[in-house]
């Protein structure tokens, strides 16, 4: 398990020398000579960074990812309890961090509602990780154009536990980040282009009200069909159905699905026929970017014989995904070079 400590030191080292203890600023005058985002090939989507080499959510794991040719980093933007965002993916500090083996923090353990089931854990309510700003600004600093793919992470648990002063919910926290980097403007537009970002979500309220803040393109995460939504407590197998696509088309460019979603494994991990939930999307001109891909055997159907390239091969050439979420961003990229100089 990784140390709190460990992995806020090397973040913080990162930080510091990246920009001298301050938070990093946008070069000057260096986005005209960008390399510019490639669209002509389905997205490379660092999940949490280039978390199968380093820790996750991290802004090693983010320069990383970058270092290895990610389109886009994604990052799971949680709240604190005095309402900073930052990146983190557990709603607790339990299973990321040493800090059930501190006993001056034994006072803080607490059990909260999440996600219809009852949390006990450490909840996060310190920043000492990097924030939402900061992971902006590790994209907005790259030397070529790198998008972002930030999550709305648990609206309901978080606007029922942090308020703002100024009455704002979490998505409107949200939204106005991005806004404040400049981010915005349709799917493919100019102003996309130069700043790329997806925001996504669970939860589908919080995406139609995002869509009320800012034209920038959202996508509609699936879990498993038998999974509950946070917000509307709907199964993710009564919202993939062709009347609820057709309703949440107008305020998303794409679905985000488990990949057990879109193919379930048999009992013998091995891959079963795949549902029509691709070519539905497809049909309501939605994008499809499932996760999470690995390269580890244990998370590799027996189909693909431990080959992580074979996995790729399948789902961007059997399926036919859009993009794909990774934490092996280099993998992907290598297994995309060398096709894309094959097949031409």
């Amino acid at each position: 398990m990784a140390s709190l400590w460990i992995v806020v030191a090397a973040a913080l080292l990162v930080l510091g020398c990246a920009c001298g203890g301050a938070t990093a600023r946008p070069l000057v005058g260096a986005a005209a000579a960008k390399q510019p985002l490639q669209t002509s090939r389905p997205f490379n989507i660092a999940h949490r960074g280039s978390n199968g080499e380093l820790p996750e959510e991290t802004a090693v794991a983010y320069m990383r990812a970058i270092e290895e040719g990610a389109d886009f980093i994604e990052a799971d933007i949680a709240a604190t309890k005095d309402g900073h965002l930052v990146c983190f993916h557990d709603m607790t500090l339990d299973d990321t961090t040493d800090v059930a083996d501190h006993k001056e923090f034994t006072g803080r353990r607490r059990t909260l509602e999440v996600q219809w089931a009852n949390v006990t854990g450490f909840f996060i309510s310190i920043s000492p990780i990097i924030t939402f700003d900061e992971f902006i600004n590790i994209a907005l600093n790259a030397k070529r154009v790198v998008g972002i793919y930030p999550e709305m992470k648990s609206p309901v648990f978080v606007n029922q536990h942090v308020k703002w002063a100024d009455g704002k919910k979490y998505e409107d926290k949200f939204i106005a980040t991005l806004k404040k980097y400049g981010y915005g403007g349709k799917y493919m537009t100019k102003p996309w282009l130069q700043k790329p970002v997806f925001i996504q979500s669970f939860a589908p309220t919080s995406l139609i009200y995002a869509a009320g803040l800012t034209d920038s393109p959202k996508v509609f995460l699936v879990d498993d069909v038998t999974v509950r939504t946070e917000d509307t407590d709907q199964s993710y197998d009564e919202i993939t159905s062709d009347e609820y696509l057709d309703y949440m088309k107008d305020y998303v460019v794409g679905i985000g699905p488990w990949k057990d979603t879109v193919v379930p494994p048999t009992k013998g991990n091995r891959l079963a026929t795949p549902t029509d939930l691709v070519a539905m999307a497809h049909a309501r001109g939605l994008q499809v970017h499932p996760y999470t891909y690995r390269n580890e055997n244990r998370f590799l159907h027996y189909n693909f014989r431990q080959d992580p390239y074979a996995e790729y091969d399948y789902w961007l050439n059997n399926v036919g995904v859009d993009g794909l979420f990774t934490d092996f961003p280099a993998s992907l990229r290598r297994f995309q070079e060398w096709t894309t100089k094959t097949r031409n």
